[in-house]
Order: structure tokens, then sequence, then C-alpha cells
């Protein structure tokens, strides 16, 4: 049966209360409102529901039910109308708050640029990469063993002097050099060969100034298998300095000493700025020395469990702010920490050989 279509016979027991039950609802000023109205008449013990219990006193039980509920219902249309219309009200308010003015300027938001330090160590990364080395890390503190001893630097040598560094106890440092991560490397590696880079920190006792600092990175290199050479070495190394400063650069080697490498070379590069005639920046010589590397000294092999007999190596050390300098003319490397955003907003351009 429909709302409309009931028995009659019993409305005038409830329409005085429902009568009074909507005009309150109509009434009602806030969500709150509406809310005593159902516990006071509408709850299951609310003064209207109550009235269900007179059923007991009547002949006709059906149509005492029907008038009740045609009641009910329309009350309860009543209040959900008047539930809906306040929610309306909140949403349109709030709307109103948040409304937007399209004739404002819109938020302008600028893109950040990345430190020439990052570029750099980002791009020799994916230099080395591309020619099948796997990037490793490694602690920034760690044991002399490490640091030192493993890479033919024992107890009293000479070389010390250059890399003795900032000691956290009698075995503990910061790395003067992350060849120590190729200790690291070589340990695990149980006599298989490696192809591998380690970028990182270093940290050695050195004065502040616009060429110097206690802190700076490194990339270094190492690689380790049978019949490697010193042109092994020299043909990577090439390779590096055309994609790093430009297509036409040469390499030299010039001798020198590393404890962990025998021989030990400097590696200079063909001036990208003067093409090798002369300038500021190569101080008239044609040529700039941007890295040291050698081939892996034979104890060092011995102690990481090779033998020399029969595998070879080459490793490499690269200085990270050296290069970007080189690269971007900077002429003071304390500028790579300073976290000037006008600095760095001048090498959001690519450079292009």
């Amino acid at each position: 049966m429909e709302n409309n279509e009931h028995n009659k016979k019993y409305d005038d027991l409830f329409t005085p209360l429902e009568k009074e039950i909507l005009a309150l609802i109509i009434k009602a000023k806030v969500l709150n409102d509406l809310t005593e109205i159902k516990n006071k008449y509408l709850s299951k013990k609310g003064e209207f529901s109550i009235l269900m219990n007179k059923i007991r006193e009547v002949d006709d039980k059906k149509a005492f039910g029907e008038a009740f509920n045609f009641a009910r219902k329309k009350l309860e249309s009543a209040f959900n109308e008047k539930v809906e219309e306040f929610k309306r009200l909140a949403l349109n308010e709030e709307l109103q708050k948040d409304s937007l003015d399209i004739t404002l300027p819109g938020n302008n938001f600028k893109s950040g640029a990345m430190n020439p330090f990052y570029k750099v160590k980002r791009e020799i990364e994916d230099i080395f990469v591309g020619m099948g080395y796997t990037v490793e890390n490694g602690p920034e503190v760690d044991s002399d063993k490490y640091v030192f001893e493993l890479l033919n630097i024992p107890k009293d040598h000479p070389a010390r002097d250059m890399q003795d560094t900032l000691y956290i106890d009698d075995n503990l440092l910061l790395r003067s050099h992350t060849s120590s991560v190729q200790a690291h490397v070589m340990e695990k590696a149980n006599g298989k060969p490696i192809k591998i880079i380690c970028p990182g920190k270093t940290f050695r006792r050195d004065d502040d100034d616009m060429t110097h600092s206690h802190q700076f990175a490194q990339v270094e290199g190492l690689v380790i298998d049978k019949d490697i050479n010193l042109g092994n070495l020299k043909a990577t190394l090439e390779l590096f300095a055309k994609k790093m400063f430009a297509k036409d650069a040469k390499i030299r080697f010039r001798s020198s000493y590393f404890p962990f490498t025998e021989p030990s070379v400097e590696v200079d590069v063909s001036c990208f700025n003067c093409k090798g005639k002369g300038c500021s920046v190569c101080k008239g010589s044609g040529w700039i020395e941007i890295l040291g590397a050698g081939m892996v000294h034979p104890n060092v092999l011995k102690m990481s469990g090779y033998d020399p007999e029969v595998y070879s190596g080459y490793a490499f050390g690269i200085g990270i702010e050296r290069v970007a300098m080189l690269r971007y003319g900077i002429d003071d490397i304390r500028r790579f920490y300073q976290s000037d955003v006008k600095f760095i907003k001048e090498f959001n351009k690519k450079v292009e050989d």
C-alpha cells in the first residue's frame, strides 16, 4: 500500500503530535536541533514511537499499523530532507570560503638547480657505468686496516705523512681516500675479477683555502683480471677525458709514486680551453693534471687473496671538485659547500663541448 493510500480510521490519534514534530523540523536552525528532535520524538523510546503501544487498545490493528507507518514515514521524509538541506548549506558555505578568484595570478613554481658538484659526480658515474663498471660504496668511518694496511701502507710508513687524518680512536678514522672501499671489495671478491668505481667523501688534515679543503670527494676506480696492463688503463682514461672534457682531448702519463700502485702515474689532459697552446687555465703548459693512477701493487693483490702471477689490475682516483672546477671555471673549492643559491643557479644549463 502506498503512503497516500491507507485506512485513515486512526489518523486522528497521530495528527496532533505529527503536526508538532513537523513544525519543529521546519523551525530547526542547525543540525543539532534535528538531533534533539530525533532523540525526543523519533527514537525507539521517543514520544511518537511509543504511540505504537496503543495498538493493544484498538480493534482494527491493521488499520492502526497503517496509520502509524504513514505518519512515521512522513516525519522521516521531512527529517531527512531537512538534514540534506543543512548539508547543502554547509557545503555552500565551505565552497564560499574556498572560492577561487581566477583573476589572481597563479603560483609560480620555479624549478631548482643542481649543485655542479653533483652534476659532475653523476656524469662521471654515468661514463664509467657505460664502460661496464659497477658503483660501490663503503663506510666513511673505517679502520686502519682498510684505509692503510691492505693498501700497502703499513704503520710508520712514510706515505702516511700525507694522509694521516682525523682519528676517532687508535684504530678508527675518517677515510682519507675511497681506496678503502676497494680494499673491502677485494676482500669479499675471493680472488674473482673486479671492475668498480667508488665515489664518496674523503677527509684529510689540510688547509681550507681556494684550492684545498679538509673534506672533498673522489671517484676511484679498480679493475682486476687476467692480462690487465698499462695500455688498458690509458685507453680507459683517454675515453673518460674525451667524454668529460672534449671530444679531441688527449692524455699523457708522468711517472709518480703511490704506495698501492706500481708503476704509478700522474695523468694530465690536454687543455680543453686553449687546445694545448697555453693559457691561464693550464698555466701556459697546454696540459692540466686531473688524476693519479697506476697498476695495482703486487703486495695489495697478495693481501686481498689474488695471485699476482695470474692477476693484475689498475686503479685510478679522480677528484670530483677538481674536475668540476676545471669544467666550469670555478675558482674556489669552498663554493661547492656554501649553499649559495645564486652560485648554484649559474649551472642550471648543460655545458656542451
